[in-house]
């Protein structure tokens, strides 16, 4: 198993985190402001990862993202709208407005199955329009100390989607999901990070929102804090994706103040910061407009 931390010179603090992490609790109220909300919603991936969704409910959460200025013209959009990769065609046909179409990916959500099911699947979302694809970690290698197949199979996603976007004249991204709350400890999330970050992800991310425990704050603050060394070590900028049980404008604002706090205002912007969401959305609107909405 490759040392990730001693390769990068990173160890959890974890009372340094907790303590960070107090003060941010602490100073939500006056990170709280309109300009905040509505930044942390032009950095959503709306996200519809239902067993029961159909081509026409999918097409449906598309029409109301098209739709969405007409009602709230003050509003940006959303950054994209998230589906299952078989969904991504459907996306693309409906989509008029300016959003981006992003898939879970490469057998979402436990990666479990040979890894040329899920290049064939990549290939597939790509093809028909993905912009963004997510993938899970293989966890069933990473956990077992084989660091190097976990990292290959990142590897050999990246080149797939590199190949099939580049025919199509287009960059596409990708985001690697550890799902941190199987990975349970600060240092595991912190050697799947630089893992991640280093076989390829253009983002990390930290969970399907498919197991019993989801996005922390305090894997957040060492997911972020892995970016910015990673950075200072090889001046690649990754972004970054809290997902999972974020369901109010609170919890919004508690991971914008993470990022803000750990890597600066350079990551605030959608091409270096996502929020994947099913149920923020509308939270977020009615802190805003002071009322209950239910648009989404």
């Amino acid at each position: 198993m490759v040392d990730y931390l001693n390769k990068y010179g990173y160890i959890p603090d974890r009372e340094a985190i907790g303590r960070a992490l107090d003060i941010i609790a602490a100073n939500l109220e006056n990170v709280a402001s309109e300009q905040v909300y509505k930044e942390c919603f032009s950095m959503m991936d709306l996200t519809t990862l239902k067993t029961d969704d159909t081509p026409a409910s999918v097409t449906k959460l598309v029409n109301k993202v098209n739709a969405f200025q007409a009602s709230y013209p003050e509003w940006p959009l959303p950054a994209s709208i998230c589906v299952y990769s078989n969904f991504a065609a459907t996306v693309k046909e409906a989509r008029k407005a300016d959003f981006n179409i992003t898939v879970v990916s490469a057998c979402f959500p436990t990666s479990q199955s040979f890894l040329e099911v899920k290049l064939k699947e990549v290939e597939m979302a790509v093809e028909q329009g993905a912009d963004e694809v997510d993938i899970v970690l293989a966890l069933n290698a990473f956990l077992a100390g084989d660091t190097e197949t976990a990292a290959e199979e990142i590897r050999q996603v990246r080149r797939v989607i590199d190949e099939v976007a580049g025919k199509q004249g287009r960059e596409v991204h990708l985001k690697v999901i550890l799902e941190t709350g199987l990975l349970r400890t600060p240092e595991n999330i912190a050697n799947a990070s630089f893992l991640a970050m280093e076989a390829g992800a253009d983002f990390i991310k930290t969970s399907t929102g498919k197991v019993d425990v989801n996005a922390t704050p305090v894997a957040a603050y060492v997911m972020c804090e892995c970016i910015a060394k990673y950075q200072a070590v090889t001046g690649k900028k990754i972004g970054f994706k809290p997902a999972g049980g974020i369901s109010t404008a609170a919890d919004a604002l508690c991971y914008y103040s993470i990022v803000a706090s750990v890597l600066g205002k350079d990551w605030l912007n959608k091409h270096m910061f996502r929020f994947g969401v099913s149920r923020v959305a509308n939270s977020i609107l009615s802190a805003v407009e002071q009322k209950t909405v239910s648009y989404f």
